[in-house]
């Protein structure tokens, strides 16, 4: 989620975090991001239409974690008596979240796909992996949820997993590419996973200033074994793409090409790849092998994309506002590359009916 400022003051005694000012954590394609701060929580909390038990570090809405489990950002539940007037809208999370939902009901977005969310249903988003919660409310529901930073910021960097997580060598790597390499967002839960979510929300409860600590890192350690469990039953379909490098170029293009404002940027090679945490021929090379064209050609192909649907969707702007505006540096340069792509000037392709469109399938 883009941050404009501090979330909600006046907190319920004891929570820390929501309002706190922290630099930003992420910074992507010209965009600043900030972990979720849950701003829609805090204020329901402070309505009392919400029960909120949480332990919480940085930015994030709770009272505050203390002791070791370093890289456990967000660890508790809510419980939502009647349907909410608010929801979770998108946002991203600097590590993976695992939710699971022990009753009621929730609409539940993940990338493109929205699902409907059953008690028993657990959801697991990979670290700046957008989604949201609720549309256009969260309704009654009890949800547990926590967040676990595995230090990374992009799809094809190497997870790296607390100290205090204690799976074998093989199993971290086998949860790690379970979680990473599968599109698959919803599970159904085992009674053994379920069983853990109630047990640690008991000692969320019941913590005070770190007296639950080395019981909670337990009970962490035997929800990661049995979800490693549950995801080898389910046999999940895995795409090793999902945590490759082209993957990372992939979206770094998608975000991109969505935005006037960043496709108006000076972008370089030598940029374009650094906000991808790649090299320059290996940025190079994912673009070609996603778009058989160079980044600065498939750069101006994006630009123009937007600008047959400006030119088709807001007539009271002018040519050269356009062209200027997507990063051209004059309305006779961007009527000479648009003429050379579309085969017509800008003006003949605004008079043409349908054609803007056409450009967005």
């Amino acid at each position: 989620m883009r941050q404009s400022g501090a979330a909600a003051t006046n907190l319920p005694r004891g929570f820390e975090g929501a309002a706190s000012k922290l630099p930003p954590l992420y910074k992507a394609h010209g965009e600043t991001y900030q972990a979720d701060t849950c701003r829609a929580v805090v204020q329901a909390v402070e309505a009392g239409e919400i029960v909120y038990q949480t332990l919480s570090r940085g930015q994030y809405y709770g009272r505050p974690l203390r002791g070791d489990l370093p890289g456990l950002c967000l660890l508790g539940f809510w419980d939502a008596k009647r349907d909410q007037r608010w929801a979770l809208d998108w946002h991203r999370n600097e590590g993976v979240e695992i939710t699971f939902l022990e009753s009621g009901s929730l609409l539940y977005a993940c990338g493109d796909k929205t699902h409907s969310l059953e008690a028993g249903n657990l959801t697991v988003a990979r670290p700046w992996q957008p989604h949201r919660v609720g549309d256009p409310n969260v309704r009654a529901s009890r949800l547990h949820f926590l967040i676990l930073d595995l230090g990374v910021r992009r799809p094809h960097q190497t997870w790296t997993w607390p100290p205090w997580v204690l799976l074998t060598e093989t199993d971290r790597k086998e949860l790690s590419r379970m979680i990473r390499h599968t599109e698959q967002v919803v599970w159904p839960t085992t009674a053994e996973v379920r069983g853990c979510f109630r047990r640690i929300a008991r000692e969320v409860e019941t913590d005070r200033s770190g007296s639950r600590v080395s019981l909670l890192g337990a009970y962490l350690n035997e929800l990661l074994v049995w979800l490693l469990e549950m995801f080898r039953q389910g046999e999940p379909r895995l795409d090793e793409s999902l945590a490759s490098a082209r993957r990372t170029v992939e979206l770094f293009w998608s975000e991109l090409s969505r935005s006037v404002e960043q496709l108006a940027e000076p972008w370089t090679l030598r940029n374009m790849a650094r906000r991808c945490g790649l090299g320059v021929p290996q940025f190079v090379d994912c673009c070609r092998q996603l778009y058989n064209t160079t980044p600065m050609r498939y750069l101006n192909h994006c630009r123009l994309k937007q600008a047959a649907r400006l030119l088709a969707h807001e007539p009271q702007r002018t040519v050269t506002d356009i062209g200027l505006a997507l990063g051209f540096s004059s309305g006779q340069y961007f009527a000479t590359v648009f003429r050379g792509q579309m085969g017509c000037s800008p003006l003949a392709f605004r008079a043409t009916t349908g054609m803007g469109e056409s450009m967005d399938k």
